[in-house]
């Protein structure tokens, strides 16, 4: 059975064109600074959350990136991107998926993206969810990139609510075992003007002794 928050995200994409929504990016920078200021090389397993049309994916293929994953919940958005990048479509994993409902192989990846849709997340158990499948899918060592609404962004995307977060919100959602190591105030302009701020966190997980020390 389709949930509702896969009919919504599957109807956004077939009724709007990708460039038009207000998430669109035509230029990831913050996302590629992020990610290269992790230090890792282009091998290490990167997983894109919620990536759907995103050029994102584009733009890690020019840069050599080798073992990339994008999960999103609605096909349909996904389809924009495969279609876009053709025969470079196959160099990436495609998972159609609600991440909350997702279990990805342990330690997985060295490198978990978000931008954006933590902050659908709105009930406790959703993003108690998240988290679960955000630990068990990226490595120690690896790291977090979230980017959600801040707290002086928006109040609602899509049509639907959100919530706005702090570095400080960000880190008590996600424990103690992930570390805090930059964070970034960013203004999004949607492709009709408006302006939304987004807080840019970059986290790194530590093994569990590490964790407990105070």
């Amino acid at each position: 059975m389709t949930s509702p928050r896969r009919s919504h995200w599957d109807d956004v994409y077939t009724t709007k064109p990708a460039d038009t929504v207000s998430w669109f990016q035509d230029d990831p920078t913050p996302s590629l600074d992020m990610i290269a200021q992790t230090g890792l090389s282009t091998d290490d397993p990167i997983v894109d959350i919620g990536g759907g049309a995103s050029v994102l994916i584009d733009r890690l293929l020019d840069r050599g990136h080798s073992a990339v994953t994008v999960l999103d919940i609605a096909d349909a958005g996904l389809a924009v991107a495969r279609k876009r990048l053709g025969e470079r479509a196959a160099l990436v994993s495609w998972i159609a998926q609600d991440v909350t409902a997702w279990q990805p192989p342990k330690d997985a990846f060295s490198i978990w993206h978000d931008r954006a849709v933590f902050h659908f997340l709105v009930e406790d158990a959703d993003r108690v969810a998240y988290v679960r499948t955000l630990d068990r899918g990226v490595s120690v060592g690896g790291y977090v990139i979230l980017a959600p609404f801040a707290l002086s962004g928006p109040e609602r995307c899509s049509g639907l609510p959100v919530r706005r977060y702090s570095a400080e919100l960000l880190q008590a959602e996600l424990g103690p075992r992930y570390r805090l190591i930059d964070q970034k105030l960013q203004t999004h302009v949607t492709p009709v003007g408006n302006r939304q701020d987004f807080i840019w966190c970059l986290f790194r997980k530590t093994p569990t002794s590490a964790a407990a020390e105070p």
